[in-house]
Order: C-alpha cells, then sequence, then structure tokens
C-alpha cells in the first residue's frame, strides 16, 4: 500500500474544514471494523491489550471524545501495526476506507476541542531571560554564561538573510573546556539555577516554569547585579545615552515629562504590551523621587530598569485569550510574543509590537511576512541554539564513554571525539533553515559539515576527505563535503547518534530504536518494568559465540515487554551495522555477520 500517512497537525488543519458524515453510518463501519480485526486483543474476554478497551466505545461520541484514542488508532492501521500478522488482516481497500474513516472523526473531534491544553502562564526560562534582557538593553554580549549552549560560533557565519550556509564554518563546542565559555558579557552576573529537564530531552516544560518567592527573590538579586556590573555603562549599553544618560537642561525643566518620556517605551518594549497609566505612574515616582533625593539620572534609571527586568510583567508569558472561554482568537500581542519567544528566544522587537497595536499581526499576509522577516533575522540563531539539541537530546553525548581498550581512536590528550560529532547534526540543522531546504534533507542530505577530527573518526567510509589539523580541542574547522554514500548524514546516522545510543563496549539497539521512536516519530515507548535486568555489555563465556540479536532474543522472553519490543527493536536492529562510535561494520568482533532486519 503506497498511502502516505497523514499527521497529527495536519489533521488539525483540517478540523477546520471538517464535515463529519452522518453519525451511524461513520460508527457503524468503524464498530464493525473493530469487531472483526480488534476487539480480540482490545476488549473481548477481559483482554485490554494497551489500555485500550474498543468495547468501551459505545457510541460516537465516546469515540470522538477520545482524540488522543483516534490519532493512535489512525497510526497503527496506516503503518499496518494492527491489527498484527497473526490476525486476520483488511484488505488494502477496507484498510483505507477505515482510515478516511477515522481521520474525519478525529478531525470532527479536534474541531469541537476550541483550544489545545496549554499553560497560560509561564516564566522565562533561563536562556529566554538573558536573551531577552540583552534585547531590551542592547547589550553588546551577554547577561551571564550559558553552558546550555552546546555551540560557540567563532566566525559569524550565520546569515539567514543570504540564504546560503558558507562552505566553511568556524565553531566550537562548549564541553571542548572552559575557554568556550570566554566570551563577551557582564562581570559579576551569575545566573538563576537551570530548571529541571523535562521529559525526551527538552529542558523544561511550561507548566513547570512557576516563580517560587525564593526564586523572585532571585530575581530581584539578579536585576541589581546586572545594572550594578562595572561592565554596565556606555560601552555595552546601546540604550545608555536616551536612557540612562543625564538630562538636558530643556528637560530638565519638565524632569517629570522627561522621565514619562524614557519610561513609556522601555517599559511597554518590557511588557511586551502597553503600560497601564497606573504602572507607568509608579515607575515615574520612583525616578523623581531618587533624583530629588540626590541620585542621579543614570542611578535612578537604572533602580527602574532593575525593577522593571525582576517584574512579572516582564518574568512572565501570558496568554490572555486562554482566560477567555467564549473568544479562541489570539489577542495581538500574545501573539507577537508567541512568535518572538519561538523564533527569537526573546521580547518581541518594535517592528512586531507596532503591528500588534494597529492589529494588523493578525491579518495572514502580514503574519506570513513577519515569519519571513523573523527568520531572515540574525536572531533566529538563537532557535538554533536552542531545539535541535533539545530535540536529538545531544546533550546525552556528553557522558558517553566508548571503553578506551576498544575504541582508543575516539579519545585524543583529555578530550574525546564526542566534542567533535555533536557540532555535525547542529550545523545540518541550520544549513537546511537557511537555505530553506527539504526537511527530508534532515534525514537523507546530499552533504553533510566534518571537521579533520571528525572526518578521521568515520575510518573508511565513502566520505570525501577533509584537509585541516586534527585533534584540535578549542576551535574547529568544519568543511561542507558532498554525500553520494546514503549511509552517512542526517540527523539520524551520524556519529554523535550512533555514540550516545551506545554502551561503552555495545552498541544498544533497544537505545536507538527507543530514540528512533521518540525523536523522529514523537510516539516515545514506554519505559521498561522496573525488575528486568538489563542485557550485560560484555557477553557471558555462553554468549561469545551469538550476535546481539540472538543475545537479546534469549534475554527478553516476558510476554508483557513483547508489545513494546514490536515496535522498537526493528528500528534499533536497522542501524546495527553502526559500531559504539559510529563507525559501520559488516561483522562482530566475534566473526558473526551483523544482521540488521529480520
Amino acid at each position: 500500500m503506497s498511502r502516505s500517512p497523514i499527521t497529527y497537525p495536519t489533521i488539525a488543519i483540517l478540523a477546520l474544514f471538517a464535515v463529519p458524515l452522518a453519525a451511524d453510518e461513520s460508527f457503524g463501519s468503524l464498530a464493525s471494523f473493530f469487531s472483526t480485526h480488534c476487539t480480540q486483543c482490545h476488549g473481548e474476554a477481559g483482554k485490554v491489550k494497551g489500555k485500550v478497551d474498543l468495547l468501551e466505545i459505545s457510541s460516537p461520541e465516546k469515540l470522538r471524545g477520545d482524540p488522543e484514542l483516534l490519532a493512535s488508532l489512525v497510526d497503527v492501521i496506516d503503518f499496518e501495526e494492527m491489527p498484527p500478522e497473526d490476525e486476520p488482516q483488511p484488505t488494502a481497500t477496507e484498510r483505507s476506507h477505515i482510515l478516511e474513516l477515522l481521520e474525519m472523526e478525529l478531525a470532527t473531534a479536534l474541531k469541537a476541542e476550541s483550544t489545545f491544553a496549554q499553560a497560560p502562564i509561564r516564566r522565562m526560562n533561563r536562556l529566554q531571560y538573558n536573551n531577552a534582557v540583552v534585547d531590551l538593553l542592547k547589550l553588546s554580549g551577554n547577561v551571564y554564561s550559558l553552558p546550555e549552549k552546546m555551540m560557540r560560533s567563532h566566525s559569524n557565519y550565520f546569515d539567514p538573510a543570504s540564504g546560503v550556509m558558507p562552505e566553511t564554518v568556524r565553531v566550537g563546542s562548549r564541553p571542548l573546556g572552559k575557554s568556550q565559555m570566554i566570551e563577551p558579557r557582564l562581570a559579576g552576573v551569575a545566573p538563576f539555577p537551570q530548571d529541571l529537564r523535562a521529559e525526551h530531552g527538552f529542558d523544561n516544560r511550561g507548566d513547570h516554569l512557576s516563580l517560587s518567592p525564593l526564586l523572585m527573590e532571585s530575581f530581584l538579586r539578579l536585576g541589581q547585579s546586572i545594572v550594578s556590573s562595572h561592565d554596565f555603562g556606555p560601552k555595552r549599553v546601546g540604550i545608555w545615552k536616551p536612557f540612562f544618560g543625564e538630562f538636558s537642561k530643556s528637560e530638565q525643566a519638565d524632569l517629570r515629562g522627561s522621565i514619562e518620556k524614557r519610561l513609556l517605551p522601555f517599559l511597554t518594549h518590557a511588557f511586551r504590551r502597553p503600560v497601564p497609566a497606573s504602572t507607568l505612574e509608579r515607575y515615574v515616582d520612583l525616578v523623581e523621587s531618587r533624583v530629588a533625593s540626590g541620585a542621579t539620572v543614570s542611578a535612578a534609571m537604572k533602580l527602574a530598569a532593575s525593577a522593571a527586568i525582576s517584574s512579572p510583567q516582564f518574568l512572565y508569558l501570558y496568554d490572555e485569550a486562554l482566560d477567555q472561554t467564549d473568544s479562541p482568537d489570539v489577542e495581538s500581542y500574545d501573539l507577537a510574543s508567541r512568535l518572538s519567544f519561538f523564533l527569537w528566544g526573546s521580547i518581541p522587537d518594535q517592528h512586531l509590537l507596532d503591528l500588534a497595536g494597529t492589529g494588523e499581526l493578525n491579518h495572514p499576509s502580514v503574519l506570513e511576512d513577519e515569519i519571513d522577516r523573523m527568520l531572515n533575522d540574525p536572531r533566529a540563531k538563537r532557535f538554533c541554539d536552542s531545539f535541535p539539541s533539545q530535540w536529538l537530546q545531544l546533550e546525552r553525548i556528553i557522558s558517553s564513554v566508548p571503553d578506551p581498550d576498544h575504541f582508543a581512536d575516539f579519545y585524543f590528550s583529555k578530550y574525546r571525539d564526542s566534542m567533535h560529532m555533536m557540532l555535525e547534526p547542529l550545523l545540518l540543522f541550520e544549513a537546511v533553515l537557511i537555505e530553506d531546504r527539504p526537511i527530508t534533507d534532515l534525514i537523507d542530505p546530499d552533504f553533510t559539515y566534518l571537521s579533520a577530527t571528525l572526518r578521521e573518526s568515520y575510518g573508511d567510509a565513502n566520505l570525501p576527505g577533509v584537509d585541516g589539523k586534527k585533534n584540535i580541542p578549542v576551535v574547529l574547522d568544519f568543511h561542507r563535503v558532498p554525500i553520494t554514500d546514503r549511509r552517512y548524514g542526517g540527523v539520524i546516522t551520524n556519529a554523535a547518534v550512533m555514540t550516545m545510543t551506545s554502551g561503552p563496549e555495545r552498541s544498544q539497539p533497544i537505545t536507538r530504536g527507543a530514540w528512533l521512536l521518540t525523536t523522529i516519530f514523537n510516539d516515545p515507548p514506554e519505559p521498561p518494568p522496573a525488575d528486568v535486568p538489563a542485557l550485560g555489555e560484555v557477553p557471558t563465556a555462553e554468549e561469545a559465540h551469538l550476535t546481539l540479536r540472538e543475545r537479546l532474543t534469549n534475554h527478553r522472553e516476558r510476554a508483557d515487554c513483547a508489545g513494546c519490543h514490536e515496535q522498537i527493536d526493528p528500528l534499533g536492529f536497522a542501524l546495527e551495522n553502526f559500531d559504539p562510535v559510529g563507525k559501520w561494520r559488516d561483522i562482530y568482533e566475534n566473526g558473526r555477520k551483523v544482521v540488521s532486519h529480520q
């Protein structure tokens, strides 16, 4: 069957145009299909595999009341995962018809849900706070060090407006050493603690980003430390003269009016929306009283600035539309913030706020133009610094420790090839974004970026040679090279992913399969039962002659594990020809042939 799978976001769009079939016609056909092909394992005789009891769905309303179940049914039937091979199979025509019914039911169910569940209020994370303060004050450099940024640019190569990624880029990686953290930033300013990690590799999630009293105090101290840094002055602060500079004689003549003239645009930018008169008045009173008591204008304005960047109105991202059940439309200023924090990891610029103020931002053509403008802005680098490393879970490679006796070439000096490896998929992601390439190039590109050391680590792979010095631990030249061998390149088969999904001495197909399900298919498997022991890194004497597939088959005998492993194992074993550091192999150390498929 050559039918292209329909994705969950696509179905969400179809929901806007869904015209449901007659309930009896649609539900009757689905119920008949379930009875013939599904309920033997999902309802009859008390069998409820995967916690899905289809006999409980007794009406169209119950079916449409569970969009997640409907989406799962679409997936397993579309990919022919269900019914199982040993059960009666529907014909291609029957399968296609049932999929059409399920997709329409799902579209109808999504249309009935006015909005998707979303946290209406959340705090900025650490990276966003840094970016927002930098943009608000137009700082030359960061506020504080950001160890979560995995790639460091040493050549200012990122120019999305050009539409071209350079042939050679000079980059570094934070784990390569403390020298990577040497960058322009405000002296004496320390970041607030990194938030707890979320699921599946991401740094955090919206409904966890709250603000405790203790953290509120740390933000107050942070705001004060920023304006008190000895680097906080005319050379580093782009808005110094118009905002922190002393008043002219004409401005002194109308002190309160001059203060208000400075604070109004500043607070509007900081709070991402028009400032209430009462709020503006409090800030004006603060500055005016300080100046009246003998403080310099710059000192008084510093106090106002530190108060603003410590304010909940600055720290919190708040969607008013989510509190208004009678209005599913996104308010213009909320839309501006959504765009800027997604694409730039920061507050909107003045142009975006102006469009929000006039209401033009909600027009589809204007919105499309703004997205193009923002993607062509250098600030889009922040999206590349944040999303791909979390999506691909590349942080895991930092703790990868291939056995030095088996993989001595992986180590040089006190550094590891993994520090080079992690940069290859990140540079590919940036090239796809900057050059507006097909998204399939993330999986199967005809090029990649390699350093001399990384090229050497691939061994005798069918890849072009790369000139340059090897085993340089700090600044690396990565060169764009063509790929003709489809075993290499892409975000799946690169050395970084193969290494971080392996153990010290062997590849781990289960880990690789679970990674694929999670990152590529967005379908993370359930965690294994706690009482299932792990397969040993080194085979026992009785297992020495076995392939890894044979060892895992003997190891996995529990019936309650079979369902997940039927999904995980084929994906993981498809990558089994890659050894624990990403080199291609055809045989194991014991002489047995590597078999990547059943």
